[in-house]
């Protein structure tokens, strides 16, 4: 039955996990185009945060080896993996029918780096895994992570290779199952159509269901053959708050594992489950989404915590720094530090994303409906599953058969991501016209304040410190020549970037005064 607990101030465990914290500085220098809601950006943004605020000096921290096309392909086709390796925006018109076929488009363009950017998402995820089955670490966090609706041939809602899957059949060599839960507004449903016939993985989706993207995870999907049961969908609607998300996460996760007992969790925090974001309805203070990482913190289960949707970037930026407190056992304080972007969160200059007086549309008995349903499905099966008898996932060095536990055929289109969401504009965060979202892209891609420097030096002495492990840069040898080079590469690679906007900007310039002079005549 649902009972409503209050939402009370976050208290965290003073139990010491150690955390690997994983960040590629490369990451924000990627930009999916003028006008598109998805921003890397905001990694950077986020990293900014968590180094000013000294969390650096409680984890460690790791620039993982982008994931090479072999272990990409533990999960993804070889022809989609070679289409997304050659594809640029260059010579996108050689490949019309490919670009069809593998759902390259609005929502999911061809923009340069593509490639070395989902393989650095996808690295960093499956270095985290691989560090917690060696027992290196407690808790992984890869925000460049979480893109959950990548499909084995199929790109989806901003997303092209699925990360989390492929860390997911990293742990399944130590972990005879695995619980995967997903708050983002949006169904995963890459993930959960991944594992939909298996019964080692356990999905959890709570997210927004109805006329929205991408149309999939009403309650009754649970799974079919082997795996069914083992698919939990929480179909919510608009406007839940703090307290209502509470009294239906706590009970339905604290119920699975009693009765799946997974050795490791995933978790992925997508920011646009909060309020106020760009395409998500919900109404979740930044506190109210932090409760999730801290309640699966403190099962005390090897956990892997991962990025994903988000599109109000500065809150995003502030919820994931936050939530990085909390996996250090850390409840950070309001008073922002002085940072590479703190312009960006003006007016309040604070650490704080506040609910707004929407209506919430989950009532009581609604939500009572959701969990007794839930529980009535995972009462079907009493016990976990044996896994004696399942195959162990290759190793990543392994160059026999991939490994594929491919759905049967479910559809997880629901049309386009940006057509289909609500947008909700938000005063200072959203522009009415494209030289505004180029402005700011610019300013944001050429920050060099003390803050990132010291980021990118703190980033290589923690690495150094912590030992090596599948290719993570953790060699101390020459560590200010590495900086530097690096330095070198971000402010080469940002002058290119700046003559680009520059001549993106004089060109709007130039339309937007001869429409001036057309109304004037």
């Amino acid at each position: 039955m649902y009972v409503e607990l209050p939402f009370d101030e976050l208290k965290v465990g003073t139990s010491k996990r150690r955390v690997a914290y994983f960040y590629d500085q490369d990451v924000g220098n990627y930009f999916y185009g003028t006008g598109h809601c998805m921003k890397p950006h905001r990694i950077r943004m986020t990293h900014s945060l968590i180094m000013n605020y000294e969390l650096y000096k409680k984890m460690e921290i790791y620039r993982a080896e982008p994931a090479t096309n072999l272990e990409l392909t533990q999960f993804h086709s070889d022809e989609y993996i070679d289409f997304i390796d050659r594809v640029t925006p260059d010579n996108l018109h050689l490949f019309p029918r490919e670009a069809q076929i593998f759902n390259v488009g609005e929502d999911c363009p061809v923009f340069d780096g593509l490639n070395e950017f989902c393989k650095i998402s996808c690295g960093g995820s499956m270095e985290g895994a691989a560090r917690l089955n060696n027992g290196d670490a407690d808790v992984a966090i890869n925000y460049a992570g979480g893109l959950h609706h990548a499909k084995k041939s199929e790109a989806s809602g901003f997303c092209y290779t699925n990360d989390i899957v492929l860390a997911i059949i990293e742990l399944l060599r130590k972990h005879p199952r695995v619980l995967y839960i997903d708050t983002d507004v949006h169904h995963g449903d890459g993930v959960e159509e991944a594992f939909y016939t298996n019964d080692r993985v356990m999905t959890c989706s709570f997210h927004k269901f109805g006329e929205f993207f991408p149309g999939t995870g009403n309650v009754g999907d649970i799974g079919i053959g082997k795996g069914k049961y083992y698919s939990v969908n929480v179909p919510l609607r608009d406007g839940i708050d703090d307290a209502s998300y509470k009294s239906i996460f706590e009970p339905i996760i604290l119920k699975i594992v009693e009765w799946y007992q997974p050795s490791a969790i995933v978790l992925q925090c997508g920011g646009d489950s909060l309020s106020g974001d760009r395409l998500g309805p919900f109404n979740l203070s930044m506190r109210g989404h932090a409760n999730c990482v801290n309640f699966v913190r403190s099962l005390g289960l090897p956990m892997m915590v991962l990025g994903g949707g988000g599109y109000t970037i500065r809150n995003v930026a502030r919820t994931w720094a936050f939530e990085t407190g909390i996996c250090n056992g850390v409840l950070l304080p309001k008073e922002l530090p002085y940072n590479g972007y703190y312009e960006y969160y003006a007016p309040t200059f604070e650490l704080d994303v506040r609910s707004s007086n929407m209506n919430n549309a989950n009532s009581k008995e609604y939500l009572d409906k959701i969990l007794t349903q839930i529980v009535t499905n995972l009462d079907h099966t009493k016990h976990a599953p044996s896994v004696q008898m399942q195959d162990v996932p290759m190793d990543k060095e392994d160059l026999g058969d991939v490994y594929e536990d491919a759905a049967k055929a479910i559809d997880t289109k629901g049309g386009s991501q940006m057509q289909r969401d609500k947008t909700i504009e938000n005063g200072n965060e959203f522009y009415s016209d494209e030289l505004k979202d180029v402005e700011e892209r610019n300013i944001a891609v050429h920050d060099t304040s003390l803050a990132s420097h010291n980021a990118t030096s703190n980033q290589n002495n923690q690495a150094g410190n912590s030992g090596a492990m599948n290719g993570a840069t953790d060699n101390t040898t020459d560590v200010q020549e590495v900086a530097a080079a690096e330095s070198r590469k971000d402010n080469e690679h940002a002058a290119i970037l700046f003559e680009e906007e520059k001549a993106e900007i004089d060109e709007l310039n130039r339309v937007h005064d001869q429409q001036d002079q057309e109304m004037a005549d």
